[in-house]
């Protein structure tokens, strides 16, 4: 019988997580399972993994398969590396302190990243909640002044005398174009007068001509 380590689905169908289960690799994904392993929930953030590791070990070194997930999974728990280290005892390349050693270490640096991880989503949520905050409060501020502008409205009454002021300026400025129109009125009589004068000036160039015919006439009276 071949022995599959594999995820089992639970929950609802937005919020689902999962066992982590030894099973017959001839069973239903959902159906009868040999041993719980633990659990794996992917809706926390960094997501939240419990395992027995030494039972999950245990069926590593007895050769179960895995699937996909399930490898990453005990790949990031270092169930894997763990019994890669315990193979390396058996070739005589470490010896048994050696692995917890190494183990140790790779443990520290592990808890380390998750750490961290857990500090930076930490400082991002703290940010967001920061950002979020001061743009509710902003939009109440904008909300208060607009609801303070309605209750009290601004008079622009008080403006329309300047209009009036203007057109009253208007209307006294209209009388010098009407004494424009008289002084140009009392112009014309002077083009008038020159008229006259050219037409008394006009006898003028007729009298030469009466006095070379009476010239003309003296002599036939002889």
């Amino acid at each position: 019988m071949a022995t599959r380590i594999r995820l089992q689905r639970h929950g609802k169908k937005s919020k689902a997580f999962y066992h982590i289960v030894a099973a017959d690799s001839r069973s239903k994904r959902d159906g009868k399972f040999i041993e719980k392993l633990g659990i794996y929930n992917p809706n926390t953030n960094p997501a939240t993994i419990d395992i027995n590791f030494d039972r999950t070990l245990s069926w590593v070194q007895v050769g179960a398969e895995m699937s996909d997930t399930a490898r990453a999974i005990l790949s990031y728990k270092g169930v894997l590396y763990k019994n890669h280290l315990i193979k390396g005892i058996a070739k005589g390349a470490l010896t048994a302190e050696q692995v917890e050693e190494k183990f140790a270490v790779w443990l520290a640096e592990k808890d380390n990243k998750i750490t961290g991880k857990k500090d930076g989503l930490a400082k991002n949520d703290a940010s967001d909640k920061a950002a979020r905050l001061k743009a509710e409060t902003e939009a109440n501020e904008a909300r208060a002044k607009a609801v303070e502008a309605k209750n009290n409205p601004v008079e622009v009454v008080e403006e329309a005398p300047v209009a009036e002021e203007a057109s009253e300026e208007v209307v006294e400025e209209t009388p010098e174009v009407e004494a424009v129109a008289e002084e140009v009125v009392e112009e014309a009589p002077v083009v008038e007068a020159v008229a006259e004068e050219v037409v008394e000036e006009a006898p003028v160039a007729e009298a030469p001509a009466e006095e070379a015919a009476s010239e003309e006439e003296a002599p036939a009276a002889e």
